[in-house]
């Protein structure tokens, strides 16, 4: 077995690289873990369409992920944003992590708060830890771009 780093060659029977230590067992990824995204690195995004939106408070996806153009209203108290499969917007990308954000309604607006993720949640390009929306706020979570309508 040849050393991917520095070629040496090992017996077939080698864990690690017997010149540089280098393991030389096949990766296993058990799971995928968050990892870092910076803002601005996204694919092309859509332009919102308010038609077609739910009637009341809703999340229209703009860009990311190929989903574009999703529609998500905010009919409960609590809405939560992940990667988790049991969120309530579930969006599978390792730069969202499982459990990122949540918006709430309170006193007849609505809130929304980053879940100490590793990306941070994003308010009109700005990093917030809790913030009022308001018709129109950008939102971002991990490698996708949210619109909020309040209808």
């Amino acid at each position: 077995m040849f050393c991917p780093s520095c070629g040496f060659h090992n017996p077939d029977s080698a864990d690690f690289c017997a010149r540089c230590g280098v393991s030389l067992l096949p990766e296993h990824e058990a799971e995928e873990t968050t990892i870092s995204f910076v803002p601005g690195d996204e694919e092309q995004e859509s332009t919102v369409a308010r038609e077609g939106a739910a009637e009341g408070a809703a999340l229209v996806i703009r860009g990311g992920g190929g989903r574009a153009g999703e529609t998500y209203p905010l009919a409960d108290t609590v809405t939560t944003i992940g990667r988790h499969p049991d969120s309530t917007i579930f969006l599978d990308d390792v730069t969202v992590s499982r459990r990122h954000a949540e918006i709430s309604r309170q006193a007849g607006t609505w809130v929304i708060a980053d879940q100490n993720s590793l990306n941070g949640t994003y308010v009109n390009r700005q990093r917030l830890e809790r913030a009022l929306l308001t018709d129109g706020d950008e939102l971002q979570i991990g490698k996708y771009k949210l619109t909020f309508i309040s209808q």
